[in-house]
């Protein structure tokens, strides 16, 4: 399971960004202030750091070059609203693998968080065995109970949310947003075919609407 420090003042944004980046294979701990962090830091080991940079007591720009000089290695990722090609200089040059400047799309941020994780685990495999079915994303091989599925390229974005997320409600307007790259030129109507079908295929899946709000993958509790 993935690790991720986000150090993020901003309570609303706080939100966002663990609605967009939280899994079954991928946990946020969050904090507010840099004296958070520094508690939480020698707690436990983290994959990626999301920074955010002007802070209430300190600058996240020092606690990461603190970090590098005493040797941390764990991927970093700078946030902050200051847009000058100085400071993004003055960011990779502290020791940041990337910087992201706000306001910013959380797909974006998504997609950059992503690819940190790839690159620190290469050869990390993506298998998902459940309910009698097994997916393979990284082969694009889908199977239910040993008999082949044929998914189009939504289908699988679509599954693929559906159970790295499972036990969460995925509400339509984020589902719209990933599975169509931003969604904004997508007719709504599209998301219901996508789940028709992709139950249709799948038969028994606990593919489960969530009347007013979305979709889930239905997990026992």
């Amino acid at each position: 399971m993935n690790q991720i420090l986000l150090l993020e003042d901003d309570s609303a944004l706080e939100r966002g960004i663990c609605m967009a980046l939280e899994t079954p294979d991928c946990k946020v701990a969050c904090c507010s202030t840099l004296g958070q962090a520094a508690k939480l830091l020698p707690q436990q080991r983290f994959d990626l750091l999301i920074l955010d940079i002007n802070l209430p007591d300190g600058n996240g720009l020092d606690l990461l070059r603190a970090l590098r000089q005493r040797g941390n290695r764990t991927p970093a990722i700078l946030l902050t609203a200051n847009d000058l090609e100085l400071d993004e200089v003055a960011g990779l040059e502290a020791g940041a693998d990337d910087y992201i400047t706000k306001p910013f799309s959380l797909a974006v941020l998504r997609a950059r968080v992503q690819a940190q994780l790839r690159r620190s685990n290469p050869a990390q495999p993506h298998r998902v065995e459940l309910d009698g079915f097994s997916f393979d994303f990284s082969r694009l091989e889908f199977f239910r109970e040993g008999t082949a599925i044929e998914l189009s390229k939504t289908e699988q974005r679509l599954l693929r949310l559906l159970v790295e997320n499972r036990g969460r409600t995925l509400p339509r307007s984020l589902l719209l947003e990933r599975v169509w790259d931003g969604g904004e030129f997508v007719d709504e109507n599209a998301l219901s075919v996508a789940v028709r079908r992709l139950r249709a295929k799948l038969k028994d899946a606990p593919i489960k609407t969530v009347y007013g709000v979305g979709y889930t993958w239905e997990v026992d509790k």
